[in-house]
């Protein structure tokens, strides 16, 4: 594997010095030396890879022994070291390899509760188990993690597969993190603090009867932040990250070394484009000045909507994402209590009318208490106003539910004046007389829930002025989520709408349930129990209303096992946490082809194997 100068450098040398001795021999003597330089002194992957992302490098992809020598050859070759003061000198700076970690400080399943401050306060990381005893006696290995793993099934009534995993983690937490480690406190992919195990294990119910099992910690890093991947080792407690990219990023900031500047996004002179659905909201947009989102309940209009404003008056003001900007940047586009914003909303509804959006008199109290009335400006036309003083940036009304209101009664002249070939054009206000017009620079973004009426109905002029933008239920948003074991929320999902676009009759397409019925805060849901307060709260309610009394076509949707039909109700009782089982197979049976899917047997396949894979996110403190 020489290169062509070595290969020609050794020919040469062999040719002019030695023509008479055997080629072999000189081969077997200049090649020894040319790769002598060729291989680090670690001859480890564990010890090259450390290494290397302690000097912020990225190891090959490929894995192997050699395939990380040549980045070690080359910094030899920039510093002119010999190989092995090199290697010397890491081993010295650098020290013991070791494990970064990541430690959970929510307990129970239902994320209600933290310990982080107490994580915090105390210079410490810990995790529940109080009943699983001390640890201080236990060693790695098979046996104490099946010793340890019968406690947890014995006293948290856990599934043998869940108790083995929690096992696992809560032993390395005990007999693997190591002083010295990194250690990571998260709160799902918030990073809450970084810092150093600083003392070895210790049993402590008095400080913490919920989380008793402890290591001192010396924090150097508490203010949030998210790692690169930020979802490597969410579904565990304890985890030990395999990410290069958080790997170094960890590193970066235990050395204190700046971050990179975020590559340049904004050229003067050039438009930036957004992707996915802001992207054709921005097409539209430009297009036609205003456009509406609209679908089936929970398929994420308002967030898209919303997302799409922010990062577009984000865009206009400063070049860059609404993500991207600092404190007083975000301020301007949102706006605060004694500031208007680029980004403003309002909702719609029966009682909305023009005095709110456009002008009317408002009641007000005088100096002496007497009430009168005042002629007050709208949200649309106070947004015109500063829209007017400020041509260069552009202002964005969001309207949710804009379908709930009496949309000519509420737009009155504006339907006019929307279009874009009439923007700037003046028309006088029929209440205050005042001189009015849309500016070029302002944009409305609606949506509407086609559950309650469909796009069809709106005005016909209405529907002229606005481009759309019709979103579905995605149930790829959901990921490979399983929960129960045996329940992909994706596919369920995705049965379920199927049955409803069968059963339901007319515009059933625009009544199926969205996929964010099954999300929280942004993150789909990961437990059974959350899984069964959305099933309860949320979705057999939509569903009772879609099928109003008519039980026979309510069991065609949730199944047979579900629904009473002779007393025409649901079996609200499936959803104790006793009955879990029955309600697993209750929501299996319409589609029991669910069982044999890729996620499932995923899911299998990983139950499998043994230590460090990720299990369900709940915590031994039950």
């Amino acid at each position: 594997q020489a290169t062509n100068e070595e290969y020609s450098f050794l020919q040469q040398e062999m040719d002019s010095q030695a023509p008479d001795v055997s080629r072999t021999a000189w081969g077997h003597k200049y090649f020894s030396l040319l790769f002598s330089e060729k291989i680090d002194g670690f001859h480890t992957e564990w010890y090259q890879r450390f290494h290397l992302v302690k000097l912020l490098q990225r190891p090959p992809e490929s894995e192997g022994r050699y395939m990380a020598g040549g980045m070690f050859v080359r910094l030899a070759r920039e510093l002119e070291w010999p190989m092995n003061h090199l290697t010397s000198v890491l081993n010295q700076v650098n020290g013991r390899p070791y494990q970064v970690w990541r430690v959970g400080t929510d307990l129970g399943e239902e994320r209600s509760r933290t310990i982080w401050p107490f994580m915090k306060d105390q210079d410490c990381v810990a995790v529940g188990g109080a009943l699983v005893g001390d640890l201080s006696g236990f060693s790695y290995g098979q046996k104490s993690k099946a010793q340890i793993a019968e406690r947890i099934s014995k006293h948290y009534d856990r599934p043998a597969n869940v108790a083995g995993k929690k096992a696992g983690e809560i032993l390395r937490f005990a007999t693997v993190m190591a002083e010295g480690d990194p250690v990571l406190a998260a709160s799902g992919m918030r990073i809450l603090g970084l810092g150093r195990i600083a003392g070895p294990y210790q049993f402590d119910p008095q400080t913490h009867k919920d989380a008793p099992h402890q290591r001192r910690v010396d924090w150097q890093w508490t203010e949030e932040f998210n790692l690169p991947k930020p979802k490597e080792g969410l579904r565990t407690t304890v985890y030990s990250l395999k990410s290069v990219d958080n790997l170094i990023d960890v590193e970066r900031r235990l050395l204190g070394v700046p971050f990179p500047p975020p590559p340049e996004t904004h050229r003067p002179g050039r438009t930036l484009r957004l992707s996915g659905i802001p992207g054709r909201i921005q097409s539209i947009l430009e297009r036609k000045g205003q456009v509406i989102l609209y679908g089936p309940p929970g398929t994420g209009k308002t967030f898209w909507a919303r997302r799409a404003g922010l990062d577009l008056a984000a865009l206009s003001a400063f070049g860059q994402s609404f993500d991207q900007l600092d404190k007083s940047g975000k301020s301007e586009v949102e706006g605060t209590s004694d500031q208007r914003g680029l980004f403003r909303i309002c909702t719609f509804h029966p009682a909305y009318g023009y005095e709110d959006f456009i002008e009317g008199y408002r009641p007000a109290k005088g100096s002496k208490g007497a009430l009168h009335f005042d002629l007050t400006n709208g949200i649309f036309k106070q947004l015109c106003a500063d829209a007017t003083t400020e041509p260069a940036r552009h202002f964005f009304l969001l309207v949710d539910e804009i379908n709930r209101g009496d949309i000519p009664r509420i737009f009155g002249e504006l339907l006019t004046l929307l279009e874009p070939d009439k923007r700037d054009q003046v028309v006088h206000l029929p209440v205050s007389g005042d001189r009015f017009s849309v500016p070029q620079n302002v944009r409305i973004i609606g949506t509407m829930n086609t559950a309650d009426r469909s796009i069809a109905l709106l005005d016909t002029a209405l529907r002229r002025r606005f481009g759309f933008v019709e979103l579905m239920p995605d149930s790829s948003a959901l990921g490979d989520t399983v929960v129960a074991d045996s329940i992909p929320l994706g596919k369920w999902l995705d049965a379920l709408n199927d049955r409803i676009r069968q059963h339901v009759g007319r515009d059933a397409r625009n009544l199926q349930i969205g996929h964010s019925y099954l999300m929280q805060s942004g993150r789909t849901v990961t437990t059974f129990d959350e899984f069964v307060r959305v099933l309860g709260e949320d979705i057999l309610p939509l569903l009772e209303e879609y099928c109003y009394e008519d039980y026979a076509t309510l069991a065609r949707i949730l199944g047979k096992a579900l629904i009473d039909k002779s007393r025409q109700r649901i079996r609200r009782e499936l959803l104790e946490p006793s009955r879990r089982e029955e309600l697993v197979q209750a929501l299996l049976e319409p589609s029991p082809e669910l069982v044999t899917s890729p996620e499932i047997v995923a899911q299998q396949q990983e139950q499998g194997e043994e230590p460090e894979e990720e299990g369900e996110e709940d915590d031994t403190s039950g």
